[in-house]
């Protein structure tokens, strides 16, 4: 006979750890940024000569930056697509797709033919792996976010969410790490021929390790109990999502464009202000940039403690205020063409970055219903990235040549960011876009639940 009190094996769902669910998240925004400052410059410098005919260089040169800007076009489709599915059938499924759909075609980018050995189907494939590679990348934040912050106990939503945040600079500083490293070693003839690949290959060890981290993890708790109704779930959630939270939606994105304007800005227009304008090495700029992303990495985790203990409110305020103040002092600064000014134009832009930055995880999903959240979270997110990251460099291009020259706009146009940005933020931290973890069916799912 058994022992009255033998133990028999739980059946209870292992649970995944708040820093498990994070740093499996991490992994995705690390890959995420690692492959925007890899591609920008490999576009910039290499793709032009690779892929396009050779008759027309600066022809061949549009064309490829036109390549990049192809990923940022599928990122709102790919958030509204994959965040549908996120609300549906779960976010750890759809992260599992996001990491490997991201991974496999970045890897893919490196085994492309080139023009010469295939003609124009080395384009189009480059094209089509870049806009598949939006696709992935518009549905990965979101899920990467709920992840962290849906694990996360709920006095420390702040910081865990903000971990998330935190894979941005670890992305730009290994990316830039690398390519300093290609156009600092090899000829100019050897980076055509095969060492443009190199990055784009060596991003295998990422989606590796993401992946295993991933497979590990269970689904979220938020998620977990909104399906324990299943007549509860919303069968569209972008529609849901639209008609119940449009101006949360806004709010998300008013706020996002603020730091993605600047970390935009400063990764493309003010390293080549610094360069071409002032004279200034490229090298020297790449170091600053990598300066930045450290103070970037560094305020983020700390943002996210300071939010969990006051709240987000104050970060978000302090923020904003920073950069309408700031922006006018950053070109003037820039100007005297002093390498330790550029240094600390630099820094203190990663460390408004980063507190702007560090909040929109948490702060994003504490205003949605769990059942919308993927899809709202990443629709404001994404047009907002488009908006700051695809627009944000070329308005600043665009206010320079009409002013002469002069930077005053740019810094004018920064300063009208901030304030919307600030009016967002005061909004979505108000008592009345608060909501609860998780939310209670409908009376009307309820009825049909019962029949």
């Amino acid at each position: 006979m058994n022992a009255p009190h033998s133990k028999r094996p739980s059946t209870a769902p292992r649970k995944t750890s708040p820093w498990t669910a994070a740093t499996a998240s991490t992994i995705g925004s690390v890959l995420e940024y690692y492959d925007f400052f890899v591609y920008g410059p490999m576009a910039a410098l290499v793709f032009g000569a690779v892929f396009f005919p050779s008759g027309d260089p600066g022809l061949a040169s549009v064309l490829s930056l036109s390549t990049f800007a192809v990923g940022f076009v599928a990122r709102p489709l790919g958030g509204i697509v994959i965040g549908h599915l996120g609300d549906r059938v779960g976010r750890k499924k759809m992260l599992l797709f996001t990491f490997f759909l991201t991974g496999l075609v970045t890897v893919g980018i490196g085994f492309l033919p080139t023009y010469a050995q295939v003609g124009v189907w080395a384009p189009i494939m480059l094209v089509s792996l870049r806009f598949l590679q939006g696709i992935g990348l518009g549905g990965e934040w979101g899920g990467a976010a709920l992840l962290a912050v849906e694990h996360a106990p709920e006095a420390k939503r702040g910081f865990f969410g903000s971990l998330v945040q935190a894979g941005a600079p670890i992305g730009v500083i290994l990316s830039s790490g690398v390519v300093a490293i290609l156009t600092g070693t090899l000829s100019r003839a050897d980076l055509l021929a095969w060492g443009w690949r190199i990055p784009f290959l060596l991003s295998v060890v990422l989606v590796i390790f993401g992946l295993i981290l991933r497979l590990k993890i269970t689904e979220t708790p938020d998620f977990e109990k909104t399906v324990a109704v299943p007549a509860a779930k919303e069968k569209l959630p972008l529609i849901v999502a639209l008609r119940r939270y449009p101006k949360q939606i806004l709010a998300m994105i008013g706020v996002h464009v603020s730091d993605t304007t600047l970390g935009f800005m400063q990764g493309v227009f003010i390293i080549g202000f610094a360069t071409t304008t002032l004279g200034i090495s490229p090298t020297v700029a790449l170091m600053a940039n990598i300066a930045s992303s450290i103070t970037n990495l560094i305020i983020t985790p700390i943002s996210g403690i300071i939010s969990d203990r006051f709240g987000p409110r104050r970060v978000l305020v302090t923020a904003t205020a920073a950069l309408a103040l700031w922006a006018f002092p950053m070109f003037w600064l820039m100007e005297t063409k002093s390498v330790l000014a550029l240094f600390l134009v630099m820094s203190a832009n990663g460390l408004i970055v980063g507190m702007l930055f560090s909040q929109q995880a948490t702060l994003f999903a504490a205003v949605l219903d769990p059942k919308v959240r993927y899809t709202g979270m990443s629709i404001g997110f994404q047009v907002a990235t488009v908006i700051g990251g695809g627009f944000g460099p070329l308005i600043a291009q665009a206010l320079q040549n009409n002013a002469g020259g002069a930077t005053w706009s740019i810094s004018g146009y920064l300063m009208l960011v901030a304030l919307i940005a600030l009016g967002c933020a005061l909004y979505l931290t108000s008592r009345k876009t608060r909501l609860a973890n998780v939310s209670q069916p409908s009376p009307e799912s309820v009825a049909a639940s019962q029949l």
